[in-house]
């Protein structure tokens, strides 16, 4: 039976290792909306709406457990003394408290080096007939011995006080004390005959002695024969529970553990379990010895269980739907996860050195001129797109499609009105003017923002989340839409490092909205294009001031609707580029040093 139990935990262990072993078993757990008791909840905790975040959807325990079984009690167990069984069930009710069901089945043996009087012997067990001792030359004492077979069920509250962790995401280690009731149905057998005869054991006290020594204990063992022809019977006739005769009795389970996980599948634990109740018949005795009047004198102390097992655990569901059962989560993970998050976040700073009425960690033109009219990018307006600003055209509304002049008016030829053709061309100027960014669909006009990015940086900078917030919504809004993300990076180190650069920027814009928002991934095309499309072209290497925001312009990720030769490109090959965490010292309106091997 061993065996089979051996070949069958090998088993479980191989498939447990080898099905669903997830990479980010020792790293942060990826837990989505979908993966919560409340997905409207988590998304509206996540979005800064709500206080808490969601309770986990997280998988149920199946365990295999074996072990060795003893009983403590009147009767000397040599160990090894006995073997346990079984299967359980645990659920975790929090991150600290888990519910465990279990059954099994256990045997626990003993014998006493020391002689016991058959008048004793005879208080435990009044229904067997020990006549044939009162005839035995040799003596009316003999060894008591017992045999326990035990099938057994509890229901235990568990406490785990390993997962609560302030320095690592994760932990390899738990441990565990829990207590709950159990209950056993027991079949105590005892060996008093061989065959019809007494026990001779003469042989046994004169080697011996009245000594109770293991070489003794193990000396009786050999001379008795396997018969076990005596139940015991329960003298006092407790009716227990089913008219059972008191072989059923209830019991306190207590536990205490050391658990090891090998990856979100498997996890081993190392537990002993106690079994204690007002019970003093486990062992089959419960006299020490009896007096001339045909009294007695019994033992003080109920009979103990004590099974110390090795547990293995098998965490049972789909891993994209649910997580690991809560005792193996960092319930602070989130919090910590928010305050680095926060940390990373920039400085407020209301500067606005060119006093143009956009503080400088917004505005996209540094050092606009004295008194001209911005547009809420901080850049200057040219309405008429002549190249001439606002506040120096003298026709600030040139009609398109004809030449000006250093004052930004416009060369009429005759006739001096404005023709249907003209019309034309202006109209057709303004709409192709704004077809990169007007999406006009069945389900409304929208315009698609791009956000920008820190040197050498993919990392979503919070300061974007409303950009990307509108993007879902239009994404939301429009079912049918599909929409391209294409990545860039400014001029700086080689053109294959920037090529996985704005591959990772695209990437981390695609991964944004379908985590955060449920987008459908086949909604979006990831595409990129390094260097090679910079909104501000010959921006040198170094510099401050407007030539770090021209650089900061080009470190973008831009959203259009996707066209018919759009398609999704893989990475680039080359080393990984850039960092996904923490702050650059090259940040809008910092300096850069001209290092060409820094990044971008």
């Amino acid at each position: 039976m061993l065996n089979r139990i051996s070949l069958i935990l090998m088993f479980m262990a191989f498939v447990g290792f080898n099905l669903n072993a997830q990479d980010d078993a020792w790293s942060k757990p990826n837990i989505t909306d979908n993966m919560t008791k409340s997905p409207d909840q988590n998304k509206k905790w996540r979005m800064g709406q709500y206080n808490y975040s969601s309770r986990p959807k997280n998988a149920l325990e199946l365990g295999l457990h074996f072990g060795h079984f003893h009983v403590n009690g009147d009767v000397t167990s040599d160990l090894p003394s006995g073997f346990g069984v079984g299967l359980h069930l645990r659920k975790a009710i929090n991150y600290v408290f888990s519910w465990r069901a279990g059954v099994q089945y256990s045997q626990a043996a003993g014998v006493d080096g020391r002689e016991t009087p058959i008048a004793v012997l005879e208080l435990d067990n009044t229904k067997v007939d020990f006549s044939p001792y009162g005839n035995n030359p040799f003596g009316t004492y003999t060894y008591r011995n017992f045999l326990a077979s035990n099938y057994q069920g509890s229901v235990e509250v568990l406490t785990n006080i390993g997962n609560l962790l302030f320095h690592k995401p994760r932990n390899k280690w738990n441990f565990y004390v829990g207590m709950g009731l159990g209950i056993t149905s027991t079949r105590v057998t005892v060996n008093y005959f061989n065959g019809n005869d007494a026990y001779n054991i003469t042989p046994i006290l004169d080697e011996f002695g009245g000594t109770n020594s293991r070489a003794k204990r193990q000396a009786i063992k050999n001379l008795f024969d396997d018969s076990r022809e005596s139940v015991f019977e329960n003298d006092r006739n407790v009716p227990g529970l089913l008219h059972d005769n008191g072989s059923i009795f209830p019991s306190f389970v207590g536990s205490a553990a050391v658990s090891y996980k090998l990856n979100k599948r498997i996890n081993l634990s190392l537990e002993h379990q106690m079994w204690a109740q007002d019970y003093d018949k486990w062992d089959g005795h419960e006299w020490r010895e009896a007096d001339p009047d045909g009294g007695g004198d019994q033992t003080n102390d109920s009979d103990i269980g004590h099974y110390t097992n090795l547990r293995i655990g098998i965490n049972l569901g789909n891993f994209d739907k649910v997580t690991e059962p809560l005792y193996w989560l960092n319930p602070i993970d989130a919090t910590f996860n928010d305050i680095a998050e926060l940390k990373q976040r920039p400085v407020l700073d209301l500067t606005d050195a060119d006093a143009d009425g956009v503080v400088d960690m917004l505005d996209q033109e540094l050092g606009s001129a004295p008194g001209c009219p911005v547009d809420t990018r901080g850049v200057t307006l040219d309405s008429d797109g002549d190249g001439i600003a606002d506040c120096k055209d003298k026709e600030p509304y040139s009609p398109p499609g004809y030449d000006v002049d250093d004052k930004g008016v416009a060369s009429i030829p005759d006739p001096g009105y404005i023709t249907e053709k003209d019309a034309t061309t202006i109209v057709d100027s303004k709409v192709g003017a704004l077809q990169s960014t007007l999406v006009r669909t069945g389900c409304g006009d929208w315009f698609l923002p791009m956000i920008h990015f820190d040197l050498d940086k993919y990392y979503i900078k919070p300061e974007f989340y409303g950009q990307l917030h509108h993007v879902a919504q239009v994404l939301e809004k429009c079912p049918d839409l599909c929409v391209t993300v294409e990545g860039h990076t400014d001029g700086r180190n080689n053109n294959d490092y920037n090529r996985v650069l704005s591959y990772n920027r695209a990437k981390a814009a695609v991964d944004y909205l379908v985590m955060n928002y449920g987008i459908s991934r086949d909604r979006l095309k990831l595409m990129y294009g390094g260097e090679e499309n910079p909104l501000i072209k010959n921006v040198p290497n170094a510099g401050g001031g407007e030539v770090a925001s021209q650089q900061y312009m080009n470190r973008r990720v831009e959203f259009r609707v996707c066209k018919d030769a759009d398609f999704d490109m893989s990475r680039p090959e080359g080393p990984e580029a850039g960092s996904g965490y923490g702050r650059s010292s090259g940040s809008k309106g910092s300096s850069y040093s001209g290092n060409k091997n820094s990044g971008y």
